[in-house]
Order: structure tokens, then sequence, then C-alpha cells
């Protein structure tokens, strides 16, 4: 594993008298990544044998709290990262979609396992082929089960992406349009 300690981007220049200990120059969105990065509240939605690995993940073995996921939020208003662990049936579909809407932006979807990815070996009626079907995913985990280490990758993935986004990113058009490609308003 890699040491994981946070980096703060010298993303300017200190104007002249500023510069030396105490000092630093960089922009709000630096800042504002760094903190969304090692602040990340994960809502597990786990249905199957893929919630048992992200359980590992939490475990002092791996440590998800290293990551900033100090603690599960069983809530989706008081998360960030909608980790969903397992097969999805087409019934259930609506839920998650209602789960996923009432996350508050900025709002991350990492899809664990070949099940939420692609439906996995179940290719039958009442099983949903993806949850990208009904809802935007960020970062794909795939295995059958996945390791930990896999989870641990997509937790990576995410945090680069929550310390690389605009902050403006979620109230562009483009971003609009996605949402409103999958009914969500």
């Amino acid at each position: 594993m890699s040491d994981n300690k946070p980096v703060i981007r010298m993303d300017a220049t200190p104007p002249e008298g500023l510069e030396g200990e105490g000092f630093f120059a960089t922009k709000l969105s630096s800042v504002v990544g760094l903190a969304r990065k090692y602040s990340l509240w994960p809502l597990p939605f786990a249905t199957s044998c893929c919630g048992i690995e992200y359980m590992a993940f939490l475990n002092p073995t791996y440590d998800g709290s290293r990551f900033g996921m100090e603690r599960n939020s069983f809530s989706p208003r008081h998360a960030d990262m909608l980790m969903i662990c397992g097969t999805i049936s087409k019934k259930l579909g609506p839920v998650l979609q209602q789960v996923y809407t009432q996350m508050a932006e900025p709002r991350w979807v990492v899809a664990v396992g070949a099940c939420a990815t692609s439906g996995g070996i179940f290719d039958t009626y009442s099983v949903l082929q993806g949850v990208d079907k009904i809802i935007p995913v960020d970062v794909y985990v795939p295995g059958c089960p996945p390791r930990p280490e896999q989870i641990i990758e997509g937790v990576m993935q995410v945090q680069a992406l929550a310390e690389s986004e605009s902050i403006r990113r979620r109230d562009m058009p483009q971003y609009k349009a996605l949402l409103e490609s999958y009914g969500i308003k």
C-alpha cells in the first residue's frame, strides 16, 4: 500500500512579502478538493456477497478509516459516496434510484462486483444488468467477489475524482443533462 498522507499543492506563487514558513498560496478549489478527498462518507448498499468483502475492507486489516471513511452513513442525506455491492433486482431499481436522489451533491457512485456492474452470472429477467442503467456510476470495481484490495483501489479512484473535480462541475449543463438522461431531476 502507498503512504496516504495529505499533500497540499502549491498552485500559486505567494505575493511579495508573504513567503516563508507559515505562509502558502493555493487555490480555493485545491483546498476544497483536499477536504473532499479525505472526508468521504460511504453509504453501503450491500445485497449479496460483495457486501461481505466491503465489510472486510472496513476491518482493521485493511483499515478503511485511513481513507477518511471513519463511519458508514446509513442515511442517504449524510453520505456522499454510494457503494453498491451486489446483485440489484429490477424491483429494487427504483429504491436504489430514490436513495441516489436523496444524497446531497457532490455524490459519487461505486459499483462493486460483477453483479452491480453487469448483472454478473445472473442473466435473467429479474436482475438489472448493471446499475448504470438507472443511475450514473463513477467507478467500477470488477470481480466476483472483488478482493478488499480492489475496493481500496476503487475508493482511491473516487478520492482522485473528489480532489480534482471543479467546485462548480455539478452546476454545469452537461451534468444536468446526464441526470436528466437517467430520469433524475
